[in-house]
């Protein structure tokens, strides 16, 4: 009972946000935690987020390293300066990170030609602390925080203490104050997946704790939407930074010859206007091994993955328009 119960509240929670965008609504408060630099399907993704905020659909309320590279910081703040929100506030984990950043160094170049308020990792927030001061300021079951990277920062976020922003610990706290997580994470029904792999223990903690809903666009969803080239022939758009990443790193890999997959620009798609345009659910729940692998207990309660409704092409049209957006 406890389990029909717990996934019927998940579809209608998740039924409402579908549907959200065809009437007049609050927009979506989004925190928008990523690794944000071993690929560039995070640019696409937080492009798409701010088009989402400059169409009254999303109000962001920070964004999240779960990296801790030098520089990291900097490049967030390159595109919240570049759309026009600069005073974002960003979080960094000050605690143990993963250190992974681009091959193709457009993190480098990004920061050397757009300006940013944010110079160095130091002057961004310890990511729990961010975390803790927004969700306790926020109406009780109103964030949804969208991971599109390692899950260190969920983790360490449950793990928290009370502090001087909430008396609740981590776990209490996203309890009260977290509608849902939507996650680009996992392969399903079963495999291997970077961002649950990389850091196992973290994925492990965050997805057997996790209080609320969890929605999980697995690496199935994006491998078949390919984006950027439309981007970067659009002869209109120019000094954008978004444009400059994909021009940069399409050509660099042969796979990539047709447009780069689109893992994390699905999650921040489901997190915004729901899934139930898109996708259909498979409800379950998610296992991580400690090798970092996953598999999927159908039996289990909490979980969904998504199962592709539209076709990949018309989604993948979607995308494209959406990051292409300009700023105000």
């Amino acid at each position: 009972m406890y389990k029909t119960l717990l996934s019927i509240a998940i579809i209608c929670c998740l039924a409402i946000c579908a549907n959200a965008q065809n009437v007049a609504r609050i927009p979506e408060a989004i925190i928008f935690d990523s690794d944000m630099g071993p690929d560039y399907d995070d640019v696409g993704a937080i492009a798409m987020l701010h088009a989402f905020a400059d169409k009254g659909e999303a109000k962001i309320l920070a964004t999240m390293a779960s990296t801790n590279y030098p520089g990291v910081a900097g490049v967030m703040s390159v595109f919240n300066t570049y759309f026009k929100r600069p005073g974002i506030p960003i979080g960094v984990p000050k605690g143990k990170a993963l250190d992974l950043r681009d091959w193709q160094h457009w993190t480098d170049t990004v920061l050397a030609k757009y300006p940013h308020k944010i110079k160095t990792n130091t002057k961004a927030w310890d990511a729990v602390k961010l975390y803790r001061k927004i969700l306790a300021a926020q109406p009780n079951g109103s964030v949804t925080i969208v991971t599109i990277g390692f899950l260190t920062n969920m983790s360490d976020l449950l793990k928290s203490r009370p502090d001087e922003y909430s008396q609740l610990d981590g776990r209490q706290l996203v309890a009260k104050k977290v509608k849902h997580l939507v996650s680009m994470a996992g392969k399903f029904p079963e495999g291997w997946e970077f961002n649950v792999m990389k850091d196992a223990a973290a994925s492990q903690n965050a997805f057997d704790n996790w209080p609320t809903p969890v929605i999980l666009s697995g690496f199935e969803i994006g491998e078949k939407i390919k984006v950027g080239l439309p981007l970067i022939h659009n002869p209109s758009i120019r000094n954008s930074p978004v444009k400059d990443v994909f021009r940069i790193c399409i050509p660099m890999a042969k796979e990539d010859s047709i447009g780069r997959k689109s893992w994390d620009e699905t999650a921040v798609l489901v997190a915004v206007r729901g899934y139930e345009l898109y996708y259909s659910l498979m409800m379950g729940r998610i296992k991580v091994a400690d090798a970092g692998n996953n598999t999927w207990d159908d039996n289990g309660d909490g979980h969904a993955y998504l199962v592709e409704k539209m076709p990949a092409k018309e989604v993948e049209a979607i995308i494209n328009e959406l990051i292409m957006h300009q700023p105000k």
